[in-house]
């Protein structure tokens, strides 16, 4: 009896020891890819493969994580009005943001001017066309293109807004079906534990995916590109910065009396996984189950965070609006105030509809921008030799958007335990990198009190 807690609670901690060395492999990784990127560029080139498979096997279970998480998370909600209550916030508080995002890139860009000087060759100009991608759907067709073909072609299509609609269409169901949808739902708690454990398998190739991303990205750009561009990186960086902890910190801190250093502290490894890979998709997965281990009911994460992948693009907002000052300044055309106003909300619209598109930044610029002012789509090539290290930023700052948004959601609609926040940011509620999911949590739903603390308080009184 007095020896079973402590291998209980060792077992824990040996879990944490081995996903701790598993990011410092990552860490060294990109230190070697980086020196492999600029010792042997036509070498590292090569290795991209390594990087997008790593990548793919991420988006692999985002269908399904979103899925179960939906499913899961309206189904045991009584009222449907509240998850519409949830969903109508989301969206609102997207939409503002997005107008913050490119009213602060437009300041900004307008300060720096970072596209003076500089001229454009034929090889330039082909390059920028290049870029327009006819993915990009108009607002009706987009809004189309939500419903799939078939039930099941919303999983295996790679539409994110396909699987939700699916999944809240299953939701609802569920929740009117009462106790005959209660064998359904245990079953889906299953599949997403199975989703779940398979999800923390793929990430121990996290290194070998990091190591061979970057070594690409710096063989094809090297630094010598990137110095005639390092202004706007710089501006664009610092950009970011100033989005995520002053606008983004100073919400956190007045609607839930958080602290931004603490909460990306928690989102540390996430954080990282971006950095390695450029996608904030393959993060995806990981805040789901963060955000729920934190506190947020499942409804808020399940409907905040697959929506906000599509609608909260904060970094991309202010991506579009410095780089479209940039090329208009370098085509020796700069647009006054009142042009760059409705091209940027023509852009806020069109990034909508380039949701899921692969390289969503430049595609949706380049489409915009051919749509709304053509003659700038020429410029584009200016920016495509750093787009990749700027999208690194990009995918920083719209995961940050929506971890935080997903906080602010559950607060507005009172769908958080805020005893619990303080107890995991505090470290004293250590996230299960095994399983990705709360066990005790989900065990005991319906118990009064704290979630997530009934595993804790009886391996206590053991």
């Amino acid at each position: 009896m007095v020896s079973t807690p402590p291998t209980a609670s060792a077992a824990p901690a040996a879990k944490r020891d081995r996903t701790h060395y598993l990011y410092i492999a990552v860490i060294v990784a990109v230190i070697c890819g980086i020196a492999v990127g600029l010792a042997a560029p036509d070498v590292a080139v090569q290795l991209k493969p390594l990087g997008t498979g790593f990548v793919n096997l991420i988006k692999m279970m985002i269908s399904p994580i979103i899925f179960c998480t939906i499913v899961l998370g309206i189904g045991s909600v009584r009222k449907a009005a509240k998850v519409g209550a949830v969903g109508g916030i989301a969206l609102g508080y997207f939409l503002a943001m997005s107008l913050v995002a490119l009213a602060i890139g437009l300041v900004v860009g307008n300060v720096l001017h970072p596209g003076e000087g500089l001229h454009l060759t034929n090889a330039i100009k082909q390059a920028g066309h290049a870029q327009v991608s006819s993915d990009a759907l108009p607002p009706v067709d987009f809004a189309l293109s939500i419903i799939p073909a078939t039930f099941v072609s919303a999983f295996t299509g790679g539409q994110v807004l396909q699987t939700l609609l699916v999944a809240l269409l299953a939701g609802f169901a569920l929740q009117s079906m009462g106790s005959v949808g209660a064998p359904v739902l245990r079953g889906i708690e299953h599949i997403q534990r199975l989703v779940f454990r398979i999800l923390s398998m793929v990430m121990w190739a996290a290194p070998i995916g990091a190591f061979g991303a970057i070594a690409a990205v710096t063989g094809s750009a090297g630094v010598d590109a990137l110095k005639s561009l390092a202004v706007l990186m710089l501006g664009f960086y610092l950009t970011c910065v100033l989005f995520v902890f002053v606008v983004l910190g100073a919400l956190l801190r007045v609607v839930a009396g958080l602290n931004v250093f603490t909460l990306l502290k928690y989102l540390g490894r996430e954080f990282l996984l971006i950095l390695s890979t450029s996608s904030s998709e393959s993060a995806l997965p990981r805040l789901i189950a963060k955000m729920e281990h934190l506190g947020v009911s499942k409804p808020v994460v399940g409907i905040t965070v697959p929506t906000g992948y599509s609608f909260n693009l904060d970094g991309t907002m202010i991506y579009m609006t410095m780089a479209s000052l940039y090329i208009a300044d370098a085509l020796g055309t700069p647009m006054s105030v009142g042009e760059q106003i409705p091209l940027l909300l023509f852009l806020l619209v069109a990034s909508k509809g380039a949701a899921g598109v692969s390289g969503a930044g430049l595609a949706t610029l380049a489409g915009g921008l051919q749509s709304h002012k053509p003659a700038l789509v020429d410029g584009i090539g200016l920016i495509v030799g750093i787009d990749r290290f700027m999208s690194e930023a990009r995918a920083l700052t719209n995961f940050a958007g929506n971890a935080v948004a997903t906080v602010l959601v559950g607060t507005w609609t009172k769908e958080i335990d805020k005893e619990r926040v303080r107890q995991v940011l505090a470290g004293q509620l250590p996230f299960d990198e095994k399983t990705l999911l709360d066990e005790a949590r989900s065990a005991a739903p319906a118990e009064a009190g704290a979630p997530g603390q009934s595993g804790e308080k009886a391996l206590a009184k053991a």
